[in-house]
């Protein structure tokens, strides 16, 4: 008896975990740092809001930002001359503050530049924040133009952070702190797929 206790016990206890979402059948899960450069050469080539473009897709593949938080995301959050960003997780998911490098500081001095007088850190031509729905256009946009099989969306991006944090060595609780998850199983996903963990494997 008291082993089926136990085991119910430790049943229930992950029973109501969120679980992981799984890409759709066809669909990729990340981008390769390949893919995620040829995705902001791709948006610096059309429109006339390159330099916008592009630095949303650099923020969201060097910081894990979903489309809910980069959206959101205002000037009073971003410390150019210290070089931070302080990111507000969405979902319930953990604050931290990210050290900003100068791919980024460029860019953002950049818009900075551009729209001096705006709240908001991307804003449209009426310097309205922008909606989701058009993030998701300028990504999907800028991935066939880049020649990208599949069809290429942000939480890819966020992804590629995770994988790509991963791939370097970078420990767990580290990127689960900076993807901001309250579950470090959906951080895990990320170092299962590193390669380096199999280096010594075979020596010859």
């Amino acid at each position: 008896m008291l082993q089926i206790t136990a085991t119910r016990s430790f049943s229930a206890k992950f029973k109501n975990s969120p679980p992981i979402k799984q890409p759709s059948k066809g669909e990729r899960e990340y981008l390769r740092p390949s893919e995620v450069k040829a995705l902001m050469k791709a948006a610096k080539s059309v429109g006339r809001n390159r330099v916008r473009d592009a630095a949303m897709i650099l923020l969201m593949f060097r910081h894990g930002l979903r489309t809910a938080e980069l959206v959101a995301l205002k000037w009073s959050r971003v410390d150019l001359a210290s070089g931070y960003l302080e990111v507000q997780r969405v979902k319930h998911g953990h604050n931290s503050v990210h050290p900003l490098r100068s791919p980024e500081l460029r860019a953002l001095r950049q818009l900075k530049r551009d729209c001096p007088d705006t709240q908001y850190v991307f804003v449209s031509e009426r310097k309205a924040p922008l909606s989701t729905r058009l993030v998701r256009h300028i990504v999907a946009r800028a991935g066939k133009l880049a020649g990208i099989e599949g069809r290429v969306h942000p939480h890819q991006l966020r992804h590629a952070c995770g994988y790509y944090l991963a791939t370097n060595g970078q420990d767990t609780r580290a990127i689960q702190d900076y993807l901001g998850h309250r579950n470090i199983q959906h951080t895990v996903r990320y170092t299962q797929l590193n390669p380096s963990r199999f280096e010594s494997f075979w020596t010859d």
